[in-house]
């Protein structure tokens, strides 16, 4: 059964315009993400309130999203391999949400610990970390929107990297902690920024599975390797 050309030309529409969307909503989360850690490593809580307060546009994006995906559904009924594309659309939306809030979270801990005993080093760890999760977001709505799969499995690979410098800076903290008990408290809101860090950099992963899923019908069958061995913590959410 041949497709109906109009309709098949209004779905490529409608995708194209999801698609904006999408990395419309992945600059806002990049650019939370970035100014989190400049927060942080320049004491700016200002900036740290404009990323809290930023947080709202991202998640009226993904809503946005997703009621275009399902208009789509709804209205163009998509085959198989169209449908996968928008369903797609669904969880990385998803993915990028929950980044912007870990980089909310961060922006939060921010404000508290400018007050706290500052722990030489710190801020600059977290924000090579940081950046590191921000070049794998960069490379992976790349990686989406050139439908790279090999782009995508580098990504993947790469999240290796943010889970060892995670564990790095665990045993950092927990020596700071043991050798003075006045950083026991501005340590454990630095340990739980770079679990948040860590956790951004699973979900960029989780996107770069889904874009090898929709590029090749299939999620990567071999069970990528986690280097965080330190905690199973769900990366120590504030309160909105």
């Amino acid at each position: 059964m041949k497709s109906n050309p109009h309709i098949s030309a209004a779905f490529d529409r409608d995708l194209e315009a999801i698609q904006a969307l999408i990395m419309k909503m992945g600059g806002q989360v990049e650019d939370a993400v970035a100014k989190a850690s400049q927060a942080l490593s320049e004491n700016d809580p200002e900036l740290a309130n404009k990323v809290r307060r930023d947080d709202k546009r991202i998640d009226e994006m993904e809503l946005k999203v997703n009621e275009e995906a399902a208009r789509v559904i709804a209205l163009r009924q998509p085959i198989a391999s169209d449908l996968r594309t928008v369903l797609t659309v669904f969880r990385i939306s998803a993915a990028l949400e929950r980044i912007g809030d870990y980089a909310k979270n961060m922006a939060k801990r921010t404000e508290i610990i400018i007050d706290l005993q500052p722990v030489e080093g710190s801020a600059a760890s977290l924000r090579r970390m940081s950046k590191a999760v921000e070049a794998m977001l960069k490379d992976v709505l790349d990686a989406y929107i050139q439908r790279d799969a090999e782009l995508a499995a580098d990504v993947r690979a790469r999240d290796e990297e943010v889970d060892q410098m995670y564990n790095a800076l665990f045993r950092v903290y927990l020596t700071h902690m043991m050798e003075d008990p006045r950083n026991i408290t501005p340590c454990m809101h630095l340990h739980f920024m770079a679990k948040n860090i860590e956790r951004m950099g699973d979900l960029v992963t989780g996107i770069a599975e889904q874009v090898i899923y929709l590029v090749t019908g299939e999620i990567p069958g071999d069970e990528r390797v986690k280097a965080d061995r330190t905690s199973t913590a769900k990366g120590g959410a504030l309160p909105s």
